[in-house]
């Protein structure tokens, strides 16, 4: 959904998108997922560039949820432009790069609270392991060379928090993750999650005979977000629609920055349930040259109805 799911998270996911959407979810659920998303540069030129992938595990229970993800986050930053004065270079217009590359892997606890029946509070405490690699490479250099480099690792703490406010068929939360903004490695390749506010509002129809529900939303970045081709501001729209039974969903979306180059990307995926509570999801981002481009894959599963016949048995 273009990234427009702040308001919708409502499975395990939330542990992630917003913490608070554990509420609304499934009695007992659990999702498995992988995926990659970043912003490519061209091989033949020492641009800005980034890629961030891996793969997580979350699961959440009754006002809980437990999760798990270790990626990698690569970039390319140019440090500094040759020039024709500088005699002796056979190409005078290639730049010279610095590359980092950031191994995390996160452990996180989930709780929350409701107030009354239309609002939620919920945390998630973070305890972040992260290893950060780093060089200088004369003439240019790509993804691939950052992703090889390797450091030291350090062990950091942070919060995410989260609210949801539902009502009838609308809901709007809102995540600030990173409270604690931790900071891995030192000097000027040290790499800060800085905190980050992001908002999202969502409206869901309810099922009808000839189709499973409608869901249309809008997310919005309220602070800067920092990526090696400078600071993003995004917003984010997206839709998503199921059909008779729940058995297919389709969903489609759009995101772009609001500050400087406005980086557009469209996002496309689909949904099939293998069979009751088992869900298999996929989702590709693509835009022009120097946008977003990535893919996901998930499965989720909910015992909520296998536990209804386990307590009717008993």
């Amino acid at each position: 959904m273009g990234g427009a799911f702040t308001a919708v998270a409502d499975d395990a996911s939330a542990t992630w998108w917003n913490p608070a959407g554990l509420a609304a979810g499934p009695y007992v659920n659990a999702i498995v997922e992988a995926g990659q998303l970043g912003e490519p540069a061209s091989p033949a030129a020492a641009q800005p560039a980034w890629r961030a992938g891996g793969v997580g595990f979350a699961a959440a229970f009754p006002a809980m949820g437990l999760s798990y993800y270790r990626f990698r986050i690569s970039e390319i930053v140019p440090s500094s432009t040759t020039g024709a004065a500088q005699a002796g270079r056979q190409d005078p217009g290639v730049a010279d790069v610095r590359l980092r590359s950031l191994v995390l892997s996160q452990f996180g606890a989930t709780v929350g609270q409701s107030i009354g029946d239309h609002l939620v509070f919920a945390s998630t405490l973070k305890l972040l392991r992260g290893g950060l690699g780093s060089a200088s490479r004369p003439g240019g250099g790509t993804l691939e060379d950052a992703d090889a480099l390797e450091g030291p690792s350090d062990t950091r703490g942070t919060l995410d928090v989260g609210a949801m406010a539902a009502y009838g068929v609308a809901r709007v939360g809102v995540t600030l993750r990173n409270a604690t903004s931790p900071t891995f490695g030192g000097g000027v390749d040290a790499v800060t999650l800085r905190r980050q506010v992001r908002t999202g509002f969502a409206l869901t129809t309810a099922r009808g005979r000839w189709f499973g529900g409608l869901t249309v939303a809008v997310d919005a970045d309220l602070t800067r977000v920092a990526t090696a081709d400078g600071d993003e501001r995004r917003v984010a729209s997206g839709v998503e629609g199921w059909t008779r039974g729940r058995r297919f969903g389709a969903r489609a979306g759009v995101s772009a920055s609001t500050l400087g180059a406005h980086r557009a990307a469209e996002s496309a995926g689909a949904s099939w349930a293998v069979r009751s509570g088992l869900f298999v999801d996929a989702q590709v981002t693509g835009g022009a040259r120097g946008s977003r481009r990535g893919w996901g894959v998930d499965t989720r599963v909910t015992f909520c109805q296998l536990l209804t016949h386990f307590v009717m048995y008993v």
